[in-house]
């Protein structure tokens, strides 16, 4: 039955990437995912984009627009009709008025953006982007198209149960204990074990803790769909035997595979599937915050997310029935939090956190790299005397609420902030027989290692006007450059 189904969505799934393909003959088009965790930035680094793309601004490593072969680019109708458009007007505004950062992405959005430019020999061409913007958790629902039920609750509960999470885990666990999965099925049962299960993947996302290995994602993004039965399920012990008949057992199964049915497989068909290139948003200072036990787990998130690609340079057949990502670039993003002797390190750990993933995407023949970035800046940098000393710090507004020394930020005093420094190896951090490093979720904010405030966006953001970013410029010429070639 599962091998029968898997046959009729690559059936489906072939029918749409050869529209998409046939379109493109008559209108070049490229379609290029927009993605990363909670908090890493996802709506920010897509408007920033789109504002570069549409009116400029200093780019000077995106080569078609540094040599001023891009002759203009404009925003076009939204291609899919069933889709909500990136709403990028309004997160514009956000910025520019309220200097506030937009809401972050909790549903799949696009904005199609028509190019025209000059090749290198003068000839006018035009390139169609569409920008596919998606929450970074819904792709750690697709390894679970892999999985049955135990399998899932297997690794869930090994999850849980870890020392990094058994607290957060204890209500989820103890009510577990009390279940008992062979009785006959109880929806009020089920509600409650599926409520606390939630409960505890939320708190996993908490400041202190910062874990990123959370799915089911829609459990936390639940949508249109909260309170349906496909939502309304939890890991369980898997029992020696098969669950009876009409059991608790049977009726969390029936709702794991209907939340594969109607979530995960309509996902992947419809929008992961027909992507070109892709960039990942990691908040890897996040992690650094939290402590050793929340960047392990961004390494085996990262890990998850690229297994989930299938990606490899398209040949023909490939790219009309069955095309793969060619490129992927994972951004660390806020890397104006940090002083820019630090960018390079930041950018180091991010390359180990994605090392066995970019092996195997070099095998496929896709095109991997690492960047650390942001996509708005909203710090300048600055020299301070501090006791004698010269200091390199940045400087910003911290966001109302933000705590330094003690000290409250009001969300409009401007202050010079010393970060201090990441490690020169990055192997440092994740050597699980040296002392590692303290954070949040071990050690108050005075006594952790690292960190990192949150800073409002600049003042003097406009639609007219260019946004100050880092490195924004580099994940175009990546992502984009050859398509102008």
């Amino acid at each position: 039955m599962a091998a029968w189904s898997d046959a009729i969505e690559g059936a489906r799934i072939a029918v749409m990437s050869l529209a998409d393909r046939m379109e493109g003959l008559a209108h070049p088009t490229l379609r290029l995912g927009v993605t990363g965790l909670s908090r890493a930035g996802k709506t920010i680094f897509t408007t920033a984009l789109i504002h570069a793309l549409t009116r400029g601004g200093r780019l000077p490593v995106f080569e078609a627009a540094q040599s001023g072969r891009i002759a203009r680019a404009v925003l076009e109708p939204q291609p899919d009709d069933a889709v909500p458009r990136f709403a990028y007007e309004d997160h514009l505004a956000t910025l520019a008025q309220e200097r506030a950062w937009p809401s972050s992405t909790t549903r799949v959005s696009e904005l199609r953006i028509l190019v025209r430019y000059a090749s290198p020999r003068g000839a006018m061409r035009s390139l169609t982007l569409d920008l596919v913007d998606y929450p970074g958790e819904w792709l750690l629902d697709l390894p679970l198209l892999d999985m049955d039920f135990a399998a899932f609750s297997r690794q869930s509960l090994d999850l849980a149960r870890a020392p990094a999470r058994a607290a957060l885990a204890g209500p989820y666990l103890a009510a577990l204990t009390a279940a008992d999965p062979t009785r006959p099925a109880d929806e009020s049962k089920a509600r409650e074990l599926a409520g606390l299960f939630t409960a505890y993947l939320a708190a996993c996302r908490a400041e202190t803790v910062a874990m990123s290995l959370l799915p089911p994602g829609r459990f936390l993004m639940p949508g249109e769909l909260e309170g349906s039965p496909a939502l309304t399920f939890a890991p369980l012990d898997p029992p020696e035997r098969a669950f009876p008949s009409g059991s608790l057992g049977v009726m969390m199964e029936r709702r794991f595979e209907a939340y594969k049915s109607a979530v995960v497989r309509p996902f992947f068909r419809n929008h992961f599937a027909r992507l070109d290139r892709q960039i990942v948003l990691v908040d890897a200072l996040a992690a650094l915050n939290a402590g050793p036990a929340a960047l392990a787990d961004l390494e085996r998130a990262l890990d998850g997310i690229l297994a989930a690609f299938r990606t490899g340079r398209n040949s023909l057949v490939s790219a009309l029935f069955r095309p793969r990502i060619e490129k992927v670039l994972f951004a660390a993003t806020k890397a104006d939090h940090l002083h820019r002797t630090s960018h390079d390190r930041l950018e180091a750990i991010l390359a180990r956190l994605v090392d066995r993933a970019r092996g195997r995407a070099s095998e496929g023949g896709a095109a991997l790299d690492v960047v650390a970035l942001a996509a708005i800046r909203a710090t300048r940098e600055a020299r301070v005397t501090r006791g004698g000393h010269e200091l390199s710090a940045i400087v910003g507004t911290p966001e109302a609420g933000q705590e330094a020394g003690g000290h409250v930020f009001d969300g409009i005093e401007e202050v010079a902030v010393f970060p201090g420094e990441l490690p020169a190896d990055p192997d440092a951090l994740f050597d699980p027989s040296g002392a590692g490093f303290r954070g949040l979720a071990s050690a108050s904010a005075e006594d952790a290692d690292f960190r990192f405030l949150r800073f409002r966006p600049p003042a003097g953001i406009g639609a007219d006007k260019p946004i100050p970013h880092i490195r924004l410029d580099r994940a175009l010429q990546f992502l984009l450059g050859d398509r102008f070639g």
